[in-house]
């Protein structure tokens, strides 16, 4: 009996030992086999990588002509490994112009996981970026002080002109969470941080290279690796092409310089930006030299929020520019028709409701309102549509109908522009209404939003988009910056089109009360001989003085472009906005018919930091 339990025991021995023995094995299987961790952890040792940086595409206008372009630059680099600790570290710090302090500090942060969560004391770590070319040369003669340290050429952003700095964006060195988010990414490295730059980032920044170098048991460097078989060479990132029209884009930006606001164009076929400008700006250049962290401070701490992009993240009250989309809603609802009249007497008056407007003919039809800016008429079309209980069964429904036209023309909701923050603006529903009012609410409490006032905003790029989408006669496709991508095709939802809830014989209507408003009405100062250009001004409340805003497109038949004009605290829209978007007309249109630009506007840059008002 003792004999067979001291068999069982041997037994469960023998195989507990078997299975810890499998375990051993398969972790050692693990561990050098699958695992790729020790590997790189051995190679890291063994060999020096040095990274061959790729140059980023460079950037273009519609007509070929030179954005950004890179040029060369040199960063100091460190293998902490190889630094010897008895080097003199002020004779570095003379050569490279830093004080010891600075180089300690950098130091200090390199090694700092926290900041540096790539951090290797066998891989290469930047130290200082961007030497200019005579710490180079100085730097070259002396390196044999400094082992472990060595130069990277890389490059730089260049820009051919100070314009289009919120369109083009910037580059700027990677953070930690950059590096944790994308393991392409190292300590010192550059991405694109906003603007055309961020967008299309995976585009432009190119694939890296790579030399590798063989180490000895002391980690000094002993020469190539298999004779640079297994080098890589860096392939540089890919060219764009915007849809930019540089000319115009100098002339817009000229036009608004003194001023806040913002100018788009689009080409209404295609959904091209032509121009985008907002005021007032900053230039890129300066980014890119060693005033940088000073003129950032600047610009972040200017009441006037130079780096906000305007055009894509203003929200603002549309005004009169709002009531060709009213027009269009009342339209296709039956509301109104091409006869509908309605009284003006000063305004809308209904009870105590009293909502002002400027002396014109009364009572006019929906042409003569479009082409006077009549306030009475759409307050009364709005009136009719929420109070019409025929065609909808509560004010609810009806203010459900109204909000789905307008979100069907762009508004209320990003229209996708291929660039970063853009804003949505706001078009009311009536749950928002019954939470501001406590359900206590009628067409008069929100009559406001006929005439692009009240809670209903829009940006400057949505304005656009709708003076595009009546060009077109009831669609729109997705405004964007760029226009080709060498060797890869831009993203198909900029080439598909987005339809209106409106008929097209409906927006024929529209155009030809905007055409009226050009020829005898409040947009007669873009009125241009030989060219249809259709219009529509607005001017915008605001607590201080109003705000100058004007929609059009050019010409009538086959547009080719389209303007949005919002000057902040511009005053009427025919005083401001209207003399912009005549010169801007002008220029465009000559351009495209014949191939020079017959008329002599003189182009001023800015030459400040930022635009002055």
């Amino acid at each position: 009996m003792t004999e067979q339990r001291l068999s069982q025991r041997c037994f469960v021995i023998a195989g507990i030992a078997v299975v810890i023995v499998i375990i051993f094995i398969s972790r050692l299987f693990t561990l050098q086999i699958l695992s790729p961790d020790y590997k790189k952890s051995a190679e890291s040792i063994a060999l020096l990588k040095k990274t061959a940086l790729p140059a980023r595409g460079v950037i273009k206008d519609r007509h070929k002509k030179l954005l950004v372009y890179n040029s060369k630059t040199y960063d100091l680099m460190v293998v902490m490994n190889e630094v010897n600790p008895n080097m003199d570290t002020l004779d570095l710090c003379r050569t490279l112009g830093v004080s010891k302090e600075d180089f300690i500090q950098r130091i200090e942060e390199i090694k700092d996981y926290s900041k540096n969560p790539a951090y290797s004391r066998y891989t290469q770590q930047v130290v200082f970026p961007q030497l200019t070319a005579e710490d180079f040369n100085i730097f070259e003669e002396k390196k044999f002080r400094f082992p472990g340290f060595s130069v990277q050429r890389r490059y730089v952003r260049q820009y051919a002109k100070n314009c289009a700095a919120h369109v083009l964006g910037e580059v700027g060195e990677v953070n930690s969470d950059d590096i944790l988010e994308d393991d392409y990414y190292q300590s010192g490295e550059y991405k694109g941080k906003i603007g055309i730059e961020c967008s299309y980032e995976q585009q432009l920044r190119g694939k890296k290279g790579v030399n590798i170098l063989l180490r000895d048991s002391h980690g000094r460097v002993r020469g190539q690796y298999e004779g640079g078989r297994y080098d890589v060479a860096p392939h540089p990132g890919k060219d764009l092409t915007l849809s930019l029209d540089l000319d115009l884009q100098l002339l817009a930006e000229s036009l608004m310089v003194g001023h806040r606001g913002s100018i788009v164009a689009i080409e209404p076929s295609t959904g091209e930006v032509l121009c985008m400008v907002s005021a007032p700006s900053y230039d890129l250049r300066i980014l890119n030299t060693k005033q940088r962290a000073k003129y950032v401070r600047q610009l972040q701490n200017d009441e006037r929020k130079p780096l906000v992009n305007r055009a894509i993240m203003g929200t603002y009250p549309p005004g009169s520019t709002f009531k060709p989309s009213q027009a269009l809603a009342f339209l296709q609802e039956g509301i109104i028709d091409t006869l509908t009249s309605y009284p003006c007497h000063h305004g809308f008056r209904y009870k105590r409701m009293k909502v002002g407007c400027h002396g014109h003919a009364s009572p006019l039809r929906l042409r003569q309102a479009i082409s006077t800016s009549c306030n009475g008429y759409f307050c009364w079309g709005l009136y009719n549509m929420l109070n019409n209980r025929h065609h909808y069964s509560s004010l609810h429904s009806a203010m459900s109908k109204w909000r789905d036209y307008m979100v069907s023309m762009g508004f209320g909701y990003t229209l996708g522009i291929d660039l970063p923050g853009e804003k949505r603006g706001m078009i009311p529903n009536a749950e928002f209404y019954d939470k501001a009012y406590n359900e206590h609410w009628n067409p008069l409490t929100v009559i406001s939003i006929s005439i692009g006032q009240g809670e209903v905003t829009n940006t400057p790029l949505q304005i656009a988009n709708q003076a595009a989408t009546i060009a077109n006669r009831g669609y729109y496709i997705v405004p964007h910056m760029v226009k080709g991508i060498s060797g890869e095709e831009i993203d198909k939802k900029y080439k598909e089109r987005h339809y209106t809830m409106v008929d097209r014989r409906n927006y024929e209507h529209v155009v030809q009360g905007m055409r009226s408003a050009v020829l005898r009405g409040t947009c007669v100062g873009t009125n241009i001989p030989g060219v249809e250009v259709c219009g529509k001004t607005g001017t915008a409340q605001n607590r201080g003085s109003d705000h100058s805003v004007f929609m059009g497109f050019a010409p009538r038949q086959n547009p080719r472009i389209a303007i949005a004009i919002y000057v902040e605290n511009g005053g009427f829209g025919a005083r401001t906005a209207v003399p912009m978007a005549r010169q801007l007309f002008t220029k465009y249109l000559n351009v495209q018919k014949h191939g020079t630009n017959r008329v002599r506007q003189k182009i001023k840059q800015p030459d400040s930091l930022t635009v002055k008002v």
